[in-house]
């Protein structure tokens, strides 16, 4: 079993202060595969006490500088990739093929895209025209708080770090005690690639504790928070105190629009989406809102994707779907699923208990309802796992309704042919991002919600500007320095 206890603080591999045995659990096995220690109230002050000490030399040395120790992790994360991989996949139940694509190149993909963002970035740049004595400067917020989660770790680490690296805030990072390793070994890399110390500091710990210690910490300057929509709310009112600056990425409950144009692949697209990470993804579209004159062949197809789904173990190779994380998570689908059928929604594919064969992990079967409603339960609350939900829609006014009718506000699909309607739905439709047609958002587009999906942008430029504060300033001569 791998015995990972330290934290990284200030620069150095340290022993906890007030550390507690953690077990990992390979998700696969429901075996522990790693042992880690979880902080305290000592060791998140040592590591906030590092960062602030840290941060008038980091925010003063030159944005070029920063990016280029940015390119040398890159240069080192490119090495140790397969490594990454296999953590995830470990600790999280990512298939090894797609731990080593979308898992592991999503925080590689981050990191290069905040390389061209943070060169491009304008430090200080004129107010306008009308203004030639003006300037605006953007310079950072100060100490930042990372909070990330186990469904897409290095994804998630990656967003934070990357433009705080390129802001100029130094970090503490608490990374999901689900999934630790990934977090542990990007630690490691930061360390070879030469970091400052105190830039960049980890102590893994839980919610409670080592979490709400971040959220409430004076000397904290911002919250980057993702997670659940529960966890969001108190880290917020935990915040609320110090009046620090809180970035939250939520849940969702994703709406995906189909219309009787929609191309003939936008029905597998959709449930394959869903089903993509075992269901364990804040932006899946878990709502198929069908137009009425295509509803019953499209369940039908549907129900035939789903089916052919494949089940298996993270470790073995292929276009499979591995379990869920953990047993909280396992019973908390089943208790779903079940509720599903007693409230009337019919169920088409799968069901509750695990895929036939499987006695061991935590394996879910692809599973899709048709007839669902809103006054369902599995039509309004996020079930994070490999569940479809189906409903119809009479026509376009209806389709905004019923996709607009949730608390949340994430993620949102449109499959038409009509290009027009495309376009009119994009603005009709409450959520942060909407993809169309099976064209997924290019590199530096913006991640982020509306409602109760969040607050705040991760990604690109918009990411950047979300750990930075904007100075107005009047009477600057040009060219004088």
């Amino acid at each position: 079993m791998i015995e990972k206890h330290q934290f990284y603080i200030d620069g150095q591999w340290v022993d906890p202060r007030e550390g507690r045995t953690h077990h990992v659990i390979d998700p696969s096995t429901e075996e522990p595969c790693a042992a880690i220690s979880l902080g305290g109230q000592a060791d998140t002050d040592a590591a906030v006490a590092a960062a602030r000490a840290a941060f008038p030399g980091w925010m003063a040395t030159p944005p070029a500088e920063r990016i280029a120790l940015l390119e040398k992790l890159l240069e080192i994360y490119k090495r140790r990739w397969d490594e990454m991989a296999q953590a995830i996949s470990l600790e999280m139940g990512a298939p090894i093929d797609m731990a080593q694509s979308a898992q592991a190149g999503a925080g590689y993909g981050h990191l290069k895209n905040f390389v061209r963002e943070g060169k491009a970035f304008a430090f200080e740049r004129p107010l306008g025209e009308h203004a030639p004595n003006d300037r605006i400067i953007y310079e950072p917020i100060g100490v930042a708080a990372m909070i990330t989660p186990w469904n897409w770790p290095m994804n998630q680490i990656t967003l934070k770090f990357g433009a705080a690296v390129v802001a100029g805030c130094t970090m503490v990072l608490k990374p999901s005690e689900e999934s630790p390793l990934n977090a542990l070994l990007f630690a490691e890399m930061v360390d070879e690639a030469g970091f400052p110390p105190g830039v960049f500091n980890l102590v893994n710990g839980d919610g409670a504790g080592v979490g709400s210690q971040l959220s409430a910490h004076a000397d904290v300057d911002i919250i980057s928070f993702t997670g659940s929509t529960r966890a969001g709310i108190a880290i917020s009112k935990n915040a609320a105190d110090t009046l620090k600056k809180v970035h939250l990425e939520l849940g969702g409950k994703g709406a995906n629009l189909i219309f009787a144009d929609a191309d003939e692949k936008a029905v597998k697209r959709g449930v394959l989406h869903m089903m993509n990470n075992s269901g364990q993804s804040c932006n899946a579209p878990s709502r198929m809102i069908v137009e009425r004159s295509v509803y019953d062949r499209t369940v039908e197809a549907a129900a035939e994707i789903a089916e052919k789904v494949a089940v298996g173990p993270a470790s073995e190779e292929g276009k499979h779907i591995g379990p869920v994380v953990n047993e909280t998570q396992f019973d908390k689908i089943q208790d779903l699923i079940q509720t599903g059928i007693d409230e009337g929604a019919r169920l088409v594919a799968g069901g509750v208990g695990r895929p036939e064969g499987m006695n061991r992990g935590f394996y879910v079967r692809p599973t899709v309802f048709a007839d669902v409603t809103h006054e369902m339960t599995i039509g309004r609350e996020e079930i994070f796992g490999p569940v479809l939900s189906i409903m119809a829609f009479e026509d376009e006014a209806d389709a905004v309704r019923l996709a607009n009718d949730t608390e949340y506000g994430l993620t949102n699909y449109v499959q038409t042919g009509d290009p027009a309607r495309a376009n009119r739905l994009a603005r009709q439709l409450r959520s942060g991002m909407v993809e169309m047609n099976g064209q997924s958002r290019a590199a530096g587009s913006p991640f982020g919600g509306m409602k109760r999906s969040g607050n705040g942008r991760e990604g690109g430029v918009w990411g950047i500007e979300d750990f930075m504060e904007v100075k107005a300033v009047s009477g600057w001569t040009p060219d004088a320095d």
